[in-house]
């Protein structure tokens, strides 16, 4: 086992979990943690012997997203460029890493939640699990890949609809419009994707792999465009009058008022 400071990686012969691990703010994101699990991602990509990873959240959700109240914090800056860069690096080997990947979903997986949870190969979600693209709450973009891995499971015009309205879907919903590949009662969803890894472990692995590099051969590239994209939009909204009255609305628990500048 190899514990960090914010992530568990743990590696069981031809199985690989990484788990996040900040339960207590419902694994919301800071630019310590977003760094530490693209070094871990990117050392699971040339890992031969790997052959599937299980991505899944301590404590009660997946993923609440990026830490809002980090980004208010004045002794801990979150550096927009450095982050980006990261999200990146995390968002490509995602994509390109030759093992087949699966998301366990319970609670929340919104915003870069949401981004890492779709990217997987397979995403399993419970029943009540909240799953949202709610960027938009705090006037930003999605990123880590948000943009290019909801449109190759839902197309164009339905993620722009998910971007722009912010909607939490729940499992059965998300499973519905095709944004989760399976959804299970509430509690199970662990024990599923241990399930589909033992079975993908009991196929031909690297028939299967092969397919997958074979379908994202074409893709990486315009994956590469999406996040310098996202890169460029980001910096542009972290500067807005509309992303500073977000974040302190999110904290102040209010209702924002945005005018859109």
């Amino acid at each position: 086992m190899n514990l960090t400071k914010q992530i568990v990686l743990e590696i069981e012969g031809r199985l690989a979990t990484v788990t996040l691990n900040q339960p207590d703010v419902m694994n919301a994101m800071d630019g310590v943690m977003m760094r530490e699990l693209a070094d871990i991602v990117e050392e699971l990509k040339g890992n031969s012997a790997v052959q599937v990873v299980l991505f899944r959240g301590a404590g009660r959700a997946f993923s609440a997203g990026g830490n809002v109240k980090a980004m208010l914090d004045p002794r801990g800056p979150m550096k927009m460029e450095d982050i980006m860069v990261d999200l990146s690096r995390l968002a490509l080997s995602l994509y390109s890493m030759p093992q087949i990947t699966i998301a366990s979903v319970h609670g929340a997986a919104a915003g870069l939640g949401c981004s890492l949870a779709i990217a997987c190969d397979v995403v399993i979600a419970e029943e009540t699990s909240k799953i949202a693209m709610n960027f938009i709450g705090i006037g930003l973009v999605p990123d880590g890949g948000g943009h290019f891995f909801l449109k190759e499971r839902v197309g164009t015009a339905k993620a722009k609809q998910l971007i722009w309205s912010g909607e939490v879907l729940d499992g059965k919903r998300a499973m519905q419009i095709g944004l989760v590949d399976q959804v299970v009662p509430d509690g199970d969803a662990w024990n599923t994707a241990q399930q589909r890894a033992q079975l993908i472990l009991h196929s031909p692995t690297a028939s299967m792999v092969a397919s997958k590099n074979i379908l994202h051969a074409a893709g990486c590239a315009e994956l590469e465009r999406v996040l310098a994209l996202e890169s460029e939009a980001q910096a542009a909204m972290r500067r807005t009058s509309d992303h500073r009255e977000g974040i302190q609305a999110f904290v102040e628990k209010r209702k924002p008022n945005f005018t859109g500048q």
